[in-house]
């Protein structure tokens, strides 16, 4: 998680969308506060999306939980000094399963927050 760190250490906020967000909304019925929620809080897994090599700038997905528990996937990229969400949908059942996984190895962990 050294590199996500280290990429979002000069940020400071999100960008929107309003198609994304409203895509979000209709399709998924995720609202932004939840993806913003689901980028800022611990345990947090990040990678850099393979799907969209080819593209000016990479895209990341990551899969992160609400306040409210709610786990996410959201697929972002970084503009300037801002986190723009792609997309935020519920987890997948694989999803789920690594973030489950990732979580249980971390927990205890006094270099890891949680």
């Amino acid at each position: 998680m050294g590199e996500f760190d280290g990429l979002v250490a000069g940020l400071e906020g999100f960008e929107w969308d309003e198609g994304n967000s409203a895509k979000n909304w209709l399709r998924h019925e995720v609202q932004q506060v939840e993806a913003e929620q689901a980028l800022l809080n611990t345990p947090l897994v990040v990678n850099v999306t393979s799907k969209h090599v080819a593209a000016a700038e990479p895209r990341f997905i990551a899969l992160g939980q609400t306040d409210a528990g709610r786990l996410l996937t959201v697929v972002f990229t970084v503009r300037g000094a801002r986190v723009r969400v792609i997309s935020a949908r519920a987890m997948s059942k694989k999803e789920r399963r690594v973030y489950g996984e990732i979580h249980s190895d971390t927990e205890g962990r006094p270099d890891v927050q949680d």
